[in-house]
């Protein structure tokens, strides 16, 4: 946004302070300190656009609260994130809500009261959550994966600023215009919940054999229950060949053998992702060993979501897998589609949640992945419930990929007329109660 584009004067956040402080870094405040009970913690999650967010909450003793006075925080007091990631802009603010009690602001939040005879908190508080202040700070940041600001580069952000009377009128036009935008938000929020809801029963009473007529028996699972009586209960190795990809190091690189490999973050739920494959040197002797099938099913090992899983369906001719992913090929004519539609299932249940030997990241290892026992009914069974549930996932992503496009307009139109208000693009006074087209 230019310069010409800007209805009011770019006054920096400096002229405007009487305190600023931030939170207690490093010893001075860690887990040990927390409490169930006592003065509030604000963090960063409780730092939303212009909105101070409930959840979360966190507390120390009133005790320790005494030794942290320097970095209290009162009603009504401003508050900025001095860090932000993709969803969440550095620089933001809230402002503190009514009844908070004793409170301070844990690092990488800072605690401001300014000079309101000049600039209310509210409107300051909007401004900041703009997309004209979130652009400014982006040159300003230093960081690698998630941009932050310190206290002197906060001083040194420049908000439009309107006559006092006219931000009252914004921060006013603001908190009802983007509450009914908020309430579209959460409607498709929870209209998203509910379809994953659905797809997720729908799929374990398929697995389960939930409508399939006639005898039953217990399965001994205490996460299926019972199942058809012509069903079989055995573990992943008895039908499955299981195998791990070839370990990476930095000389595998490299050589005459180049070939693209898939690694954990290509796998994701239900989808091979062949964007920015890496290389890897694959020799004639390990070609076959570690080659992908089309059908085979790949299974997360370790990463952020072991057990995700997804089948290959060979829109690379040849490609290969590195370890940290289970490659599964059927012995003989069971599908790997049933059992992918098995594994999510016990995802969601949290069936084989397991903690990595080493280290706090949690693995599904050969070991324990080739004994999990699942259901199998006959193979042409097994291809029928898989054509009915892959009709009824299609028919649950279009809806999904339909509520994230409007989740996403609505968090555009919200950041819109944020910055449109505060910059003075138009007269706010004539466009309250216009509504927003949730399609």
């Amino acid at each position: 946004m230019s310069t010409a584009e800007i209805a009011y004067p770019r006054v920096p956040l400096r002229r405007f302070i009487r305190e600023i402080a931030d939170g207690p870094f490093g010893s001075s405040l860690t887990s040990s300190h927390y409490a169930s009970e006592g003065a509030r913690v604000i963090r960063l999650g409780n730092i939303g656009a212009a909105r101070f967010k409930e959840a979360d909450a966190a507390y120390i003793s009133l005790e320790y609260f005494k030794e942290l006075r320097q970095h209290e925080v009162k009603s009504g007091d401003l508050i900025i994130a001095g860090l932000g990631d993709t969803n969440n802009p550095v620089g933001r603010a809230c402002v503190a809500p009514p009844g908070l009690g004793p409170a301070i602001v844990k690092a990488d939040c800072f605690r401001a009261r300014l000079d309101e005879g000049r600039i209310s908190h509210q409107y300051a508080a909007w401004a900041l959550s703009s997309s004209f202040v979130s652009g400014q700070v982006q040159t300003l940041t230093r960081g690698s994966t998630r941009a932050r600001i310190n206290l002197d580069v906060a001083r040194e952000i420049q908000l439009p600023v309107p006559p006092v009377e006219e931000q009252r009128q914004i921060a006013d036009f603001l908190d009802i215009e983007t509450a009914r935008i908020d309430q579209l938000r959460e409607l498709r929020a929870r209209q998203y919940s509910l379809v994953e809801e659905a797809d997720f029963s729908r799929t374990y009473n398929v697995v389960r054999g939930a409508h399939v007529p006639g005898r039953r028996k217990e399965s001994g699972l205490k996460w299926l229950g019972s199942i058809p009586a012509d069903w079989r209960v055995g573990a992943v190795s008895h039908y499955f060949d299981v195998a791990l990809g070839k370990m990476l190091n930095q000389e595998r690189t490299r050589g005459k053998y180049l070939r693209p490999y898939l690694r954990v973050a290509n796998v994701q739920w239900d989808h091979v992702d062949i964007n920015d494959l890496a290389l890897m040197n694959f020799p004639p002797g390990e070609q076959e060993r570690y080659r992908l099938e089309s059908g085979d099913l790949l299974v997360n090992e370790g990463g952020s979501w072991p057990g995700r899983a997804a089948i290959w369906n060979g829109e690379i001719s040849e490609i290969y897998y590195q370890k940290a992913l289970h490659r599964i090929r059927a012995i003989g004519s069971e599908i790997p589609r049933w059992l992918f539609y098995c594994l999510v299932t016990a995802e969601r249940l949290r069936v084989f949640q397991v903690q990595g030997n080493t280290s706090t990241m949690t693995h599904l290892t050969r070991e324990q992945l080739e004994p999990q026992r699942f259901p199998f009914p006959p193979v042409d069974v097994q291809r029928q419930l898989v054509a009915q549930l892959d009709q009824a996932a299609g028919r649950a992503k279009e809806a999904r990929t339909l509520l994230n496009r409007q989740l996403a307009l609505l968090a555009e139109r919200r950041q819109a007329l944020i910055t449109a208000a505060v910059t003075g693009q138009f007269d706010v006074s004539s466009a309250s109660g216009r509504g927003v087209d949730a399609t």
